[in-house]
């Protein structure tokens, strides 16, 4: 992996995160790319929705990607939360999220973008990925499972 681009930062893993519904998680995600992007939560969450509203990004199992192309961003970033309670969010099997992956790309990264949502469901359907992601009390270690997963440093 390219060492200049950190696709999930140490400070963007939230283990209990509180969200109780669709809009509060959308905002969450928003205010943690906001620190470490510098692009407004608000653009964010107006993304994520108008994104959200074209399909759920659900994948089942208790797990959502949420994702999409950003102009103006300059290299790919995610934010990985596990919620306190599961949400409804529309998925496949009617199973509710607690696992919340999200990530953006530059807009120009149409390839790239399909890529990495195509590794990170990969990851989530190796054995036992998903229930260590439900499980981990240690962000370190969620931070290295999500980050060493040699087919997302492929991509960089």
């Amino acid at each position: 992996m390219n060492t200049e681009i950190e696709f999930f930062a140490k400070d963007d893993i939230a283990i209990q995160c509180c969200a109780k519904n669709r809009t509060e998680a959308f905002i969450a995600a928003g205010d943690f790319f906001e620190r470490r992007l510098g692009i407004t939560s608000s653009s964010i969450v107006d993304f994520l929705n108008i994104r959200e509203n074209l399909g759920s990004t659900a994948l089942g199992s208790g797990v959502a990607i949420p994702h999409g192309r950003i102009k103006g961003l300059k290299e790919p970033a995610a934010v990985f939360m596990r919620l306190a309670s599961p949400i409804e969010f529309s998925a496949p099997d009617n199973i509710p999220v607690s696992i919340m992956i999200f990530f953006l790309v530059p807009e120009i990264a149409i390839q790239q973008h399909l890529e990495i949502l195509s590794s990170m469901s990969q990851l989530l359907l190796k054995t036992g990925v998903v229930q260590q992601l439900t499980i981990e009390s240690d962000p370190e270690k969620l931070y290295q499972l999500l980050s060493l997963n040699e087919n997302l440093e492929e991509l960089f």
